[in-house]
């Protein structure tokens, strides 16, 4: 079976000056992830693993190498995926509702019909916000809601277009501990029922550990795979598995490559 996303020595420096004096943010990354796959990418700060996002993407283009997702060579910004960060960056002006429909007002081939099938495309986002607990909540303001309500209803926007691939970049860092938690679930629960794939990117390895099939963990700048470790804790996982042995076990391994990492600067053997 050919691989989802599928990352060719790929090597990004920022512009051309620092390619010619050998100053890469990514190096060398080759990487295969199957379909409906959940991956999780953990390091150091300033390692490179926003820059890898930039690449799945499309909002950047290697330097060197080649990055091929959903059988199609990335050349610029992706339709088939949704987005969403550690800010929910939400629109001030909009309610919660019109805010996860904003993707269907600009995004084909949804832009075109949005008029004749707004009926319908409200249904599915009211749906959506139902499925994450926000049900009676679409006429709010994001200043109206929690930080949790929020991060719920970017996650909505990010999925109301139905992305194959779904890019998270630290979207449950600046929330409490039991508010992350119960988002985990909720992800979990997404990407369950509708097996899009999804790289997330964190600094937190409980996180790592209990959301993904498969953690990578990035060395310092330039940025390159040094450890894949597949996750072989069975699933459906609740949150009482963080609490046993096995699931501790692999959040230390972890700690310790990254450990290992930020002393040394040294790549860690896989």
């Amino acid at each position: 079976m050919s691989a989802f996303v599928d990352f060719r020595e790929v090597w990004l420096a920022y512009n051309d000056e620092l390619e010619a004096a050998g100053q890469y943010a990514v190096e060398d990354i080759s990487l295969q992830v199957g379909e409906g796959e959940f991956i999780a990418i953990v390091g150091p700060s300033g390692c490179g693993k926003s820059t890898f996002m930039k690449l799945a993407t499309g909002l950047k283009r290697p330097s060197r190498g080649t990055i091929i997702i959903g059988g199609r060579e990335v050349t610029g910004p992706l339709k088939i995926t949704g987005m969403a960060f550690q800010a929910p960056s939400l629109l001030p002006w909009r309610t919660t509702l019109a805010n996860v429909l904003l993707p269907l007002e600009i995004v084909e081939p949804y832009r075109s019909s949005f008029r004749s099938k707004r009926a319908e495309y409200v249904e599915k986002a009211r749906a959506l916000l139902a499925s994450v607990g926000l049900a009676g909540y679409e006429d709010k303001f994001p200043w109206q809601l929690s930080g949790g309500m929020q991060q719920r209803a970017s996650i909505c926007r990010a999925l109301i277009h139905e992305p194959k691939m779904l890019l998270l970049d630290e979207p449950f860092g600046a929330l409490d501990a039991f508010t992350r938690e119960e988002l985990w679930c909720t992800l979990r629960d997404l990407q369950a029922a509708q097996k899009f794939n999804v790289i997330l990117v964190t600094h937190d390895l409980r996180e790592s550990v209990f959301l993904a099939d498969t953690v990578y963990v990035m060395s310092r700048s330039p940025g390159r795979f040094v450890v894949r470790r597949e996750i072989e804790l069975p699933r459906p996982r609740d949150l009482e598995i963080t609490y046993t042995s096995a699931f501790t076990e692999i959040v230390h391994e972890l700690r310790g490559h990254i450990g290992a990492i930020r002393k040394s600067g040294a790549a860690v053997p896989q």
